[in-house]
């Protein structure tokens, strides 16, 4: 069964660049690629206590997968279901590659634009973004963690190099997370780091914000596996000590 949010809210975030927002239990948020071979880096911290946040190793671990796609949950490090991916167009997402950082710039030879220069045409790393974001609600370098690269996937070759697929996404894909928890929602339009690409390439998303239906038994996510089962419990008895 595919879930339609009641979409309240739609804006966009051009490549390169990055955006925040605190999202309710029962919120949605999809994701469109503007064009092929879109990423997007994302980070998820409990809106209560941003001390617990995505615990990516946990997340692929308990799901028994490498890449995370339609029926995945993305679990915090206490054990708890952060949000839920309902929908995917892409088939699966990186969740191993990390983040550009800023020394790729000298060894992809990508020219370095500051603000100063190109205001929203700089290229900037995914890392400095993300810290420019932490750094709004009193986080900093001490609080990141493994990100997801939503619309990015990887292959893996037989001596476990891994190889960027760069015809993984196309134009108009979609990805819609549900959110089961308060959360705190980091994303950032920079490249994957394995991104071939000779020059920095600027692919932006549309960013559409909502309300879905909470999940029963039959929810796509809460049935994927046992272990999400054990998931959405141990949300319910958190919620129930609030």
């Amino acid at each position: 069964m595919n879930l339609v949010p009641d979409v309240d809210y739609r804006t966009r975030l051009p490549g390169g660049q990055h955006w925040s927002l605190r999202l309710r239990r029962g919120a949605s948020l999809t994701l469109i690629a503007e064009e092929p071979g879109c990423n997007v880096g994302l980070l998820l911290y409990s809106a209560e206590q941003p001390l617990e946040r995505l615990n990516l190793p946990d997340t692929l671990k308990c799901q028994h997968t490498f890449h995370l796609g339609r029926g995945h949950c993305l679990y915090s490090d206490m054990g708890r279901v952060l949000a839920s991916i309902v929908e995917d167009d892409c088939g699966g997402h990186d969740a191993v590659g990390g983040n550009l950082g800023p020394g790729h710039f000298e060894a992809k030879g990508w020219r370095r634009i500051r603000y100063q220069q190109g205001r929203n045409e700089r290229t900037q790393s995914g890392h400095e973004s993300v810290l420019i974001e932490l750094a709004k609600y009193g986080l900093g370098l001490a609080d990141l963690s493994a990100n997801l690269n939503l619309f990015s996937k990887l292959a893996v070759d037989e001596q476990g190099r891994l190889r960027y697929l760069p015809d993984h996404c196309a134009a108009g894909d979609r990805v819609t997370l549900r959110f089961e928890l308060d959360v705190l929602v980091m994303l950032h339009t920079c490249p994957h780091p394995l991104d071939p690409s000779p020059d920095y390439p600027h692919r932006g998303v549309k960013i559409e914000l909502g309300t879905l239906p909470p999940p029963d038994r039959t929810d796509v996510c809460l049935s994927h596996c046992a272990e999400n089962a054990r998931g959405f419990d141990n949300n319910r008895l958190y919620l129930l000590g609030q």
